[in-house]
């Protein structure tokens, strides 16, 4: 016997979301022989946006039962059933989290229409619900009302039925199910970095966010791109590492990227940078900037991972800042640059301007680009309200970072250097800590 389910919500979380309606029919593998159907009060508002996609509102559910008033009915309504669902994940994760909330361990086996879809009928564009009984001809009078789903969800199984009559035998691991509701339910609303991968287990896509559940979702209602879409459609799993603080998500993110170069994921591939951005005094107290291949010795204010990359850089550092091109090494002349000229240089490479107003606009050019101490901790927010992470800056470089509890934090330094875990230091993580370190409340600790 099989119970075929499909329920509306208030939102896609069933940590933070509540069932609004519920519907249930009973299939005994041939016919329907009873259901089940109601509005839910699920005691909190229901946004605009679930309003105008179901038509579902706050009047309608005001007078209608609580989930804990229909929960034994449910209970009983299901016992010794299969649940069938489209996306079941989705429907039966909801009613087990409404019933947990009860104090109530709600346990069924499960069937996915969309998997055994995939199975059985291959091949087809789309398998949500929607594009799949419009392909079959499958009548759906009340789309996104749980009666009307369940009931098109119905026909489908019944469809699958006449294909192969026992389908909760058939091996559905490694079948892909459906990607919108049931990827995003289990994922938490905190920061870190999360990782796509296709139905081979290859990693895809690595991302970040501040809130991994909200961006995910973002990235399963993208049509706008091609390549989105793409990804999308091969999109099979999702697997997070949280964070808690967005500096460290920002650093892991661009590892993850360099060692793994997944296939969508494209400004952050480069891992190799040949060369520096390098500063020096000259006689006359002006200070130069050079382009010069790495020095194991000296650490560069920036890397790059190509001449010409830095030139373009350090040129468009000229413009903006008003450098010398000569003092930059990017125009050869002994006399003045073509800058002063076209009065873009203010004549620093003839000594019409003054070595200490020259540098002043240098360092300010630098500014986003090194760091104000040479060895420091950076301590941000950690994975939970007692811990903090730590990010090490050593001689100028990047080290890596790691987490301790506060209270450690605080007692011992020694700590925070023995937690560090080691990762690599490149241009992009200097400009991520740069630009963090500006616009954050995190506390450094030189030391």
């Amino acid at each position: 016997m099989y119970a075929i389910v499909d329920i509306e919500t208030t939102g896609l979380s069933p940590s933070n979301e509540k069932i609004t309606e519920i519907a249930i029919y009973i299939h005994d593998g041939h016919k329907i022989v009873d259901e089940f159907s109601t509005l839910i009060n699920p005691e909190k508002k229901i946004p605009y946006r679930i309003i105008h996609m179901t038509g579902i509102n706050n009047q309608m559910v005001e007078s209608a039962p609580k989930f804990y008033e229909v929960a034994k009915q449910i209970v009983e309504f299901t016992d010794g059933k299969i649940i069938v669902g489209h996306n079941v994940r989705f429907d039966y994760g909801f009613i087990r989290n409404e019933f947990k909330n009860l104090g109530y361990n709600y346990e069924r086996k499960t069937l996915d229409t969309v998997k055994l879809s995939r199975k059985l009928i291959p091949g087809r564009k789309s398998y949500s619900l929607g594009k799949l009984c419009k392909d079959l001809e499958i009548e759906n009078t009340a789309r996104h009302r749980a009666a009307g789903d369940a009931m098109a969800t119905t026909k489908l199984f019944e469809l699958l039925l006449s294909i192969e009559g026992t389908p909760e035998d058939i091996n559905l691991n490694g079948v892909q199910s459906g990607l919108n509701k049931s990827l995003v339910q289990d994922l938490p609303t905190s920061a870190g970095v999360y990782y796509f991968y296709d139905k081979d287990k290859e990693l895809i896509y690595v991302g970040k966010s501040i809130n991994i559940h909200d961006r995910v979702l973002s990235h399963l209602n993208n049509n706008l791109h091609k390549k989105a879409i793409e990804m999308k459609n091969r999109l099979a799993d999702v697997d997070f590492q949280i964070t808690g603080s967005e500096l460290i998500a920002l650093l892991l993110e661009s590892d993850e990227i360099k060692k793994n170069q997944p296939r969508y994921n494209q400004s952050q591939k480069r891992t190799y940078f040949n060369y520096g951005l390098y500063s020096f005094e000259d006689d006359d107290g002006y200070q130069n900037l050079k382009i010069l291949r790495l020095i194991d010795e000296l650490s560069p204010l920036y890397t790059y991972s190509s001449l010409h990359e830095g030139k373009v850089h350090l040129t468009n550092l000229c413009e903006e800042f008003n450098l010398c091109q000569k003092l930059c090494g990017l125009y050869d002349t002994d006399g003045k640059c073509f800058h002063y000229q076209i009065h873009g240089c203010q004549g620093a490479c003839v000594g019409e301007e003054l070595p200490s107003e020259y540098n002043s606009r240098v360092r300010e050019s630098l500014d986003n680009y090194q760091f104000k101490h040479q060895n420091f901790f950076v301590v941000d927010i950690g994975r939970n309200e007692d811990e903090n992470s730590i990010v090490k800056i050593e001689n100028g470089k990047y080290l890596g970072f790691g987490f301790l509890s506060k209270d450690q934090v605080s007692t011992d330094m020694s700590l925070m250097h023995d937690c560090i875990v080691n990762y690599r230091d490149n241009k992009e993580v200097r400009r991520i800590i740069v630009t963090y370190l500006k616009k954050s409340k995190c506390t450094v600790v030189e030391y």
